[in-house]
């Protein structure tokens, strides 16, 4: 279990919520992804290059199977580096909060 550690990049809001749906599952359709957290494409697409230059988050594409045209589905996921990092992050604000409380 990852040490706790607070950490800035994560904890802007829309990235920490990134991650906290992120964390739950293997990869995630981008599209679900932005509809769940009420996001454009653009600022999506802006937070998942933050996270994908930290080497928090694994995009891929992949063909549809449901789709008949030639377009490709992204796909979002935590790499192992990323799940560290969220879980330390977390860590650190439930010890924030306690010693709060």
């Amino acid at each position: 279990m990852p040490e706790a550690q607070f950490n800035d990049l994560i904890h802007a809001p829309s990235r920490l919520r990134i991650c906290g749906l992120l964390r739950a599952v293997d990869s995630m359709d981008f599209s679900v992804l932005r509809d769940g957290l009420g996001l454009s494409d653009a600022a999506l697409s802006k937070h998942l290059k933050t996270l994908a230059d930290a080497g928090f988050i694994r995009l891929s594409k992949a063909a549809s199977e449901t789709r008949r045209d030639a377009r490709r589905l992204t796909w979002v996921g935590l790499t192992p580096a990323g799940r560290q990092a969220f879980d330390a992050h977390v860590r650190a604000l439930q010890q924030i909060a306690a010693a709060a409380g």
